[in-house]
């Protein structure tokens, strides 16, 4: 005999019922099918195929509390990747927290730009500037076997999650150092890359709740026009990189003239390039100097 469970579940459920149900309660969500997969699989330590197969197999009392706990800060937009613990960039699952940006799948473009233009050079050391969870430095890492890898990061937090996500992915391939832009970088680099906060204060406003409440603004708010951290290292970058060398910058989708101007008045000798998304939107500037 089926009997009301004291969330708005109904006893007995199996994995598939669990999932369904969990759809109906994401209203707000642009993906609740998978909002609600994720969730199960991380309450339940098994991965898609598994949660397939076992369709049937039915969830205990427990188990359907805590789904429907998590089921209720998702809806109160509390992001998934912070709800489970991992966030997807390239091939890994990386580890998230709220010290820390969740990644985007944008920045992926800004390293395989970079990585095109390392391999191209023989790039011997890259610096991430604001390397929040690592994803950029840890999959230049990976990509660039021959170079040497410097992370930068001015909470310690988010440098505990980044080493995190070194050990797993990128092991003993990552010096990490705590502080602001490249100030505790004392030799020069030939790579630079940066994404750095750049959402204005006009945008923050507009953001979705679910980034505005539980993610760090530290790692999003950029100022009046977004560039209050970007201006200082295209200023420092003068020092830091190496004749040749390469600096490649994420940047908002309305800034690419102002960053454009600003790195032609630091950099007049170089190539300047204003590169886009695969939305079309301004995403990324490659100052390149040979």
């Amino acid at each position: 005999m089926k009997v009301a469970h004291p969330s708005s579940f109904i006893l007995p459920m199996n994995i598939s019922q669990a999932w369904q149900h969990g759809r109906t309660q994401l209203p707000h969500s642009p993906t609740p099918k998978l909002d609600a997969r994720l969730l199960l699989q991380h309450l339940l330590g098994v991965d898609h195929a598994a949660l397939i197969a076992h369709g049937d197999d039915e969830l205990t009392a427990d188990q359907l509390t805590a789904y429907e706990a998590l089921l209720r800060r998702a809806e109160q937009r509390e992001p998934i990747p912070y709800l489970t613990g991992r966030a997807p960039f390239f091939d890994m699952e990386l580890a998230v927290s709220p010290a820390v940006l969740i990644p985007r799948p944008e920045t992926e473009q800004l390293v395989e730009t970079a990585v095109a233009w390392a391999n191209s050079r023989h790039s011997q050391h890259a610096v991430d500037v604001g390397t929040g969870s690592g994803c950029i430095a840890i999959s230049l890492a990976r990509r660039l076997p021959a170079c040497q890898m410097t992370a930068v990061d001015l909470s310690a937090d988010a440098l505990a999650i980044a080493r995190q996500n070194a050990g797993r992915y990128a092991p003993g391939r990552i010096q990490f150092h705590c502080g602001s832009l490249l100030e505790p970088i004392a030799t020069a680099v030939d790579l630079i890359v940066a994404n750095l906060p750049y959402v204005t204060n006009g945008e923050w406003t507009m953001l979705d709740d679910g980034v505005k409440w539980y993610e760090p603004a530290l790692a999003l708010k950029g100022g009046g026009d977004g560039l209050d951290l970007i201006r200082p290292l295209l200023q420092q970058a003068i020092t830091k990189l190496t004749p040749g060398g390469a600096l490649f910058l994420e940047i908002g989708w309305q800034q690419g003239t102002a960053v454009i101007e600003l790195a032609q008045k630091q950099f007049p000798n170089a190539r300047i390039t204003l590169i886009q998304d695969y939305a079309g939107q301004d995403r990324i500037v490659a100052i390149t100097m040979g």
